[in-house]
């Protein structure tokens, strides 16, 4: 027997445990995917406190439901939808705790040189100096795998400014790597 199928046995067999309300197997579950669950809330939510208690939130509402959970799908796919989603509500209720930026002019903090960062890091960062509405959008659209129609009942706009967003970020995301690839070659 492979081990990925071993695995995934162990997993139903807490899913199937955690709706019987077995908080053993509700607690190996969140021990399993706190980690991972907490890096899809930090792409939404930057301040580590908050990303923690809408986590949280999240796999109480998880085990509150997940009598809903059906096999067909992975529970990890099904537990980031959840995360995602409280992720979304919570930044949508908080808004005004959150530097909102619209269209337009926009600079970003520049990141550190490549020695201090690897490439991914560099990239994360600029993501995460995106303005929060083509932030919330680019990780949907790239990250998630969500279309544009997803995205606009989710969030409740248009499936146009979802795409405008979406092309908004990739041109600040550009943008930002352009002139810190100027700034590493000592160019301006």
């Amino acid at each position: 027997m492979s081990k990925l199928r071993t695995i995934n046995q162990s997993v139903d067999l807490l899913v199937e445990l955690a709706k019987a309300f077995n908080q053993k197997a509700q607690l190996a579950l969140y021990d399993k995917y706190s980690e991972k669950m907490l890096g899809v809330c930090r792409q939404y939510i930057r301040d580590l406190q908050y990303a923690e208690d809408v986590m949280i939130t999240a796999f109480h509402k998880a085990f509150q439901n997940i009598e809903k959970y059906e096999p067909y799908g992975s529970f990890e796919g099904w537990l980031r939808r959840i995360m995602v989603r409280e992720c979304i509500s919570y930044l949508r209720i908080h808004k005004n705790k959150f530097n909102v930026v619209e269209i337009g002019d926009y600079h970003f903090i520049q990141p550190a040189s490549k020695t201090e960062d690897s490439t991914s890091d560099v990239i994360q960062k600029a993501v995460d100096q995106l303005p929060i509405g083509c932030k919330t959008i680019f990780n949907l659209y790239v990250i998630e795998g969500y279309k544009h129609r997803e995205i606009a009942v989710l969030l409740k706009i248009s499936i146009g400014t979802s795409k405008s967003q979406l092309a908004h970020a990739k041109k600040l995301l550009k943008n930002s790597l352009i002139q810190l690839n100027l700034k590493e070659n000592g160019t301006k």
